[in-house]
């Protein structure tokens, strides 16, 4: 970085990281739009009529940043974080909203396979989903970054390679791994076991 040039992003990671709280600050404005894109990305998964808007989705990541201080190294995997606050912003969003309803259950959308699955998500109960994932997690947790990274983060399998820090060939042959596992867990002859 050149003197007087403002710290770029992996920099102000580092500071954060350090203990720097302005740097996170200062980082925001830097990764905002990303972080918008990020949030239109994962509300486009959502069912029609969401009232949670990418705006508020985005200074909800921005306040779960703060109070849990995370330890980011880089980049990618600041936005990998980020997706995955989003996540747990929806999941939790959705059991309120469930929880509210008193006992009216949201539309189970059945599936016949997983492409479907990724390609259908807006209408995916994202609670069957999330039940999945913990039980995914429990299995293998790599798988489960996996899916954060490629199906809620909008990730390559080149970028999530680079989260990972592994192989794109890994990536691809986890990522097939986890859409099966999946396709299986939501699958209606699952859903009535």
């Amino acid at each position: 970085m050149a003197p007087g040039s403002p710290p770029g992003i992996t920099e102000l990671l580092v500071r954060w990281r350090n203990g720097d709280s302005a740097a996170l600050n200062a980082l925001i404005p830097l990764v905002y739009g990303e972080l918008h894109r990020l949030a239109r990305h994962h509300l486009g998964r959502e069912r029609e009529g969401h009232t949670l808007q990418s705006t508020a989705l985005v200074n909800e990541v921005y306040l779960r940043l703060l109070d849990q201080g995370l330890a980011v190294e880089n980049r990618t995997h600041f936005f990998a974080v980020a997706s995955h606050l989003m996540r747990q912003i929806l999941v939790d969003y959705a059991r309120r909203r469930r929880a509210a309803k008193r006992g009216d259950s949201l539309e189970r959308v059945t599936l016949s396979g997983v492409e479907k699955l990724l390609s259908s998500a807006r209408n995916l109960d994202l609670l069957a989903l999330d039940d999945a994932l913990h039980d995914l997690e429990r299995a293998d947790p790599r798988l489960t970054k996996i899916v954060e990274l490629r199906f809620f983060g909008g990730l390559s399998i080149e970028e999530s390679a680079v989260a990972l820090g592994t192989s794109a060939s890994t990536v691809k042959r986890e990522w097939a791994t986890a859409r099966a596992w999946l396709h299986r867990e939501l699958s209606p002859s699952a859903a009535g076991a």
